[in-house]
């Protein structure tokens, strides 16, 4: 199953979803998709979706995905890194009038660079190649959030160490 989330934000953020659903409707995606839709005014013909899901019910949608897809607000990708996923983030771009600034732009790109854990997707037309390849993407990646846990461990060693 792939999970879509677009958040709460007011402005719409039809141009995901309506990708989401060409990609199923053309069988590039074969699996489920569930979308939570927000403010956006599409309405897709090929997905599950609902507006607005129940906080526990988005925890389960993203724990049972194979794939979580969000926009680039931190709260609706740092939930599937928790939880152990390697999420596909597209950014809401103000150009496309999805939000009032291109802050999540800037900042998916800065978690893509230092952190490498988030598979970041400005050009919506990559999507389905990105879709296709997850498996792929996410092997050959660096997840430099491993090396910053092995470096509290040690430093933290360190602190309890010197306590004797």
């Amino acid at each position: 199953m792939i999970f879509v989330t677009v958040g709460t934000h007011e402005q719409p953020f039809n141009r995901l979803i309506k990708k989401i659903d060409e990609l199923k409707k053309d069988g590039i995606i074969q699996e489920e998709v569930i979308i939570q839709t927000g403010f956006s005014t599409y309405e897709p013909q090929y997905c599950q979706w609902s507006k607005l899901i129940p906080y526990q019910q988005m925890v389960k949608n993203v724990e049972d995905a194979r794939i979580v897809i969000t926009h680039g607000g931190p709260a609706s990708f740092i939930m599937p890194l928790q939880i152990g996923k390697t999420p596909i983030v597209v950014p809401r771009q103000h150009c496309f009038n999805e939000h009032i600034n291109d802050h999540q732009v800037e900042f998916t790109r800065n978690v893509a660079k230092r952190m490498e854990t988030i598979i970041p997707i400005e050009n919506i037309e990559i999507l389905g190649d990105v879709i296709v390849n997850y498996n792929e993407i996410v092997a050959g990646m660096g997840h430099g959030m491993a090396s910053n846990n092995a470096k509290f461990n040690e430093e933290l060693e360190k602190i309890v160490g010197g306590l004797y």
